[in-house]
Order: structure tokens, then sequence, then C-alpha cells
């Protein structure tokens, strides 16, 4: 698809080239027939002034105050005239700068560089984005406790939340919580409280009589808060064979 749109542009670029290249010659050619067909004598004498003037004049293209009545033009109004000036050198240099500054941009940016100019700057204001997000998630994390713990809801959260499960928990709680080592996850049976706050401050501290470590020094309470969110998620979901009860009931 890049390399499609890459030969377009390409293609567009050399054809405007093309007109422009021809488009030039013909005004050039337009300029020089025009002028040979109204050669006369009085105007080889005009040309010939204009070539005797100094340097800085003719690049300006400025005529000698001795042609101003032979460039007055045929209308007029109020008694004001106008004279046959051609266009200010300056604004003729403006105006081709910009065409050519518009084919030296293309070709930089369009072919030799990216061309999807506004996708890459989108990606990469994304990925600075996602830097300062980690900041701001790395300092938010650290504010969560026992205390104002939430279960969460949002399914990138709870994602993120059966990646810690799936690294840290599986070895001992099974992978679909149903209890190895540690109890069973999925039924109405627990040890230390089936809470936000129980299931947190168990992760958090562990349960060392128990053989279960604290993961405090190996999770930031976000991470914990996660992880917590997505263990309330097992309950009820009725896995094979499920580890025997521990603990009491609490619906």
């Amino acid at each position: 698809m890049e390399a499609s749109y890459n030969l377009l542009l390409y293609s567009l670029i050399v054809i405007a080239a093309v007109l422009a290249v021809v488009m030039v010659y013909l005004i050039l050619l337009v300029r020089t027939v025009s002028k040979e067909l109204s050669r006369t004598p009085e105007t080889d004498l005009i040309e010939a002034e204009y070539q005797n003037q100094p340097l800085l004049n003719r690049l300006l293209s400025l005529h000698p105050l001795s042609h101003e009545k032979k460039l007055v033009m045929e209308h007029s109004f109020d008694g004001i005239a106008e004279l046959d000036n051609p266009t200010p050198p300056w604004f003729n240099f403006l105006f081709y700068g910009t065409i050519a500054f518009g084919f030296v941009y293309m070709f930089f940016f369009h072919l030799v560089g990216d061309g999807n100019i506004q996708e890459s700057e989108y990606k990469a204001e994304v990925a600075q984005a996602e830097i300062v997000r980690a900041e701001y998630m790395k300092k938010f994390a650290n504010s969560i406790n026992e205390d104002n713990v939430t279960a969460l809801t949002e399914p990138k959260a709870l994602a993120e939340g059966k990646v810690v499960y799936d690294k840290y928990c599986v070895a001992c709680h099974g992978t679909l919580g149903e209890g190895k080592v540690g109890p069973n996850l999925t039924d109405v049976y627990w040890l230390h409280g089936n809470t936000v706050k129980n299931i947190f401050h168990t992760i958090t501290e562990g349960v060392p009589q128990k053989g279960m470590i604290s993961w405090k020094k190996q999770l930031n309470p976000l991470q914990i808060q996660q992880v917590t969110s997505y263990i309330m998620t097992l309950q009820g979901t009725n896995p094979p064979n499920p580890k025997e009860p521990q603990g009491e009931a609490i619906n």
C-alpha cells in the first residue's frame, strides 16, 4: 500500500514538473515571439536605452525615466494614467520560489522521507502520551492501599490482572483458580475473607504460616489491585477438578 502511494506521488510530481517546464517554455516562447513581432525602430531604441542602464536597474527591471511617456497605457481615469511596468522582480522571486519549495518539500518529505507525515506525528504523540501515562500510573499505583482499594471492572484492568495471575499465581492456585497447593479460588469457601480488601491484604502481606509469601516487593499496589479484581471474577466459574473446600463458606 505504501509502495503504491509513493509510486503514485512520484508520478504526479514528475508530471507536475514536466508541465511546469513546458509552461515556462511556452511563456518564454510567447514573449519572444511577441517581442519580435512588435519590434520597431522605436522599440529598438527603448531596448538599447534599457540595456545601457546600471546593472542594478536592469536586475530590478526598472526603466529609465525617459521611457515614462512611452510606457503610458491608453486608458486613464480622472487624469491618472497607468504605466505598463513589468511585475516587480521580488514578487516573481517569491512566486517561483514557492513553486520550487513545493517540489523540494514533496521530494524530501513524501519520497525520500516518510510519506505518512500525519500518521507518524500521531504515533509519536501516542508514544509520548504512553510515557506520560506510565509515569502517572506509577505514581497512582503507590497511592493504592488496603483502606481505599476497590474492585476494578474495566476489561483492560482485568486483562492485566490475568497476566499477573498467570505469571505468579498459577503454580499454587491452578490455571483456572481450581486450586493446587493453594486453596480453590472459585468456590464460596475462604480462609481469609472474600472482599476486595481481604484479598488485597492477603496478597500484599502473604500468609507465611501457610507457605504463601508476601507479594508487595514483587508487585506494586496497582498490580495487586488488578490481580485481586481478576480473582474475584473467578467466583462460581466451576472449573474441572476443583480442590476440596477450605475455610468458611461466605455467600
